[in-house]
This record gives structure tokens, sequence and C-alpha cells, in this order.
């Protein structure tokens, strides 16, 4: 099967991830601002999509309310066809843990813990043996150039390795979604592209989605497809 039919077969498939008019308001000094007037996006398995808008649009909002990491939204959100608002607080955790993997701006990596271990740990929180969890970390890291850094704590670590670490966490047990937030954003720009290159072509060889949250152009357009947060809404970039 070629690349393309390969590509058309997941488009046709359940999206992984939809929502329909979310939103999400807060009230500062009895002002309403508006921060999402409702989002309807859906992002098909495999599909590596960029949400794209200058600091302060929203992005993080947003993945932070299809990450089911916090409450005050309104509209539907739904993983891999479950409904995330008819959910108690249990079962969100279970579509975290099962369905979703983080990357973050700041790679938020355990600081006692070196770099193969801050793999394995969320492996082995979702019931993995220690063995074959060492040997999908050590898999992921050495896919990322790391292979010679498994024993480096964060603190003796770059900050493109740092983030190398994360990337490989995010993808540990093999989520179905990948949420990332600027995950670059904090490098310098040859290093940003060195481990966005290397995203890519781990979350593709991995057949893993992504929703990548930028405001960089150019990253954004070696994604497969662009969105622009643009006043609460989800339009085409253009």
């Amino acid at each position: 099967m070629s690349e393309e039919s390969s590509r058309t077969l997941r488009r046709d498939a359940m999206p992984i991830l939809a929502t329909s008019g979310l939103k999400r308001s807060f009230t500062q000094a009895d002002v309403t601002i508006e921060v999402l007037r409702g989002v309807d996006l859906a992002v098909q398995p495999g599909e590596i999509v960029a949400l794209l808008g200058p600091s302060g649009s929203g992005k993080s909002t947003l993945l932070q309310a299809v990450g089911l990491l916090e409450g005050g939204f309104e509209g539907s959100i739904q993983l891999k066809g479950e409904e995330a608002s008819e959910l108690d607080d249990e079962g969100r955790t279970r579509l975290r843990r099962d369905l979703l993997g983080f990357v973050y701006q700041f790679h938020h990596l355990l600081p006692e813990f070196n770099a193969v271990e801050n793999v394995v740990l969320p492996q082995l929180v979702r019931g993995a043996e220690m063995q074959p969890a060492r040997e999908r970390a050590e898999q992921l890291l050495g896919a990322l150039g790391l292979a010679d850094r498994l024993d480096h704590r964060p603190s003796k670590l770059s900050g493109g390795e740092q983030q190398r670490v994360a990337v490989a966490r995010a993808l540990a047990n093999k989520p179905p979604l990948v949420l990332a937030d600027e995950p670059t954003g904090n490098l310098d720009e040859h290093t940003a592209d060195t481990v966005f290159a290397e995203f890519m072509g781990l979350v593709r060889g991995e057949g893993t989605a992504a929703l990548v949250a930028t405001h960089n152009e150019r990253i954004a357009a070696k994604m497969d497809r662009v969105v622009r947060l643009h006043e609460g809404r989800l339009e085409p970039a253009k």
C-alpha cells in the first residue's frame, strides 16, 4: 500500500480527536474574556496538524481543553469517539493515560531521575514491566540520538537533549495522539530545527497523530495541515 493510500485510509477513519463548539472564557475584575468561541476541529489518525497563532491567542488553552487537563469548558471533546464531557475524573484520567502524550515548551523532566528513567516511569505507571519498559525507553532515546546519554540526569543534558527526552517520554506508551505546546520554543533556531525534525520523524515512524501549537510559520509549514486560531475560532491558514 502506498503512503498516499495509507493516508487516505486514515482520513476516512474515525478522528482521533474531534471538538465541536468548544468554548472557554475567563472573568477578571468583572470583565469576561472569551478565549475560545466555538472551536470545531478534527485530527485524523496519523495526521500531524499545526495549531498556528501568536502568543496569547489561546493555543495553550485549547491544548489544555483537549488534553483534559482542566475544566470550565463548554462544548464537545471526543477522543477516539468517546465523549469526554460525559466522563468523571477517573474516566478522563483513563483517556489521558491511554490516548495522549504531552510535550511542553519546558521539558518538565524529573530532576532526580536520569534520561532513561524519565521515559520508563510513565510506562510503569500504566502497568508495564520494568524490562520491556526500559527496552522501549532505550529504543526511543536511541532514535533521538541519545544512546550515549541514557544515564545522565537532566542537569547534565543540554536544552536540546532535555527536550528530546521529553519527546521520548510523550511517546513511551505509544499514544495515538501527542499534544505539543511550542515544543521547540525554548531552543535556539538551529537546535529547534534539529529537534523538531527528529520529533516529526519519530512521530511519523510511530504512526502517531500530533497537534502542535506554534507561532512559527516556518515550522508549521512542515506539518500535514495548518489551522490558525483567530478570534477564538479555528480557520484554515492562508
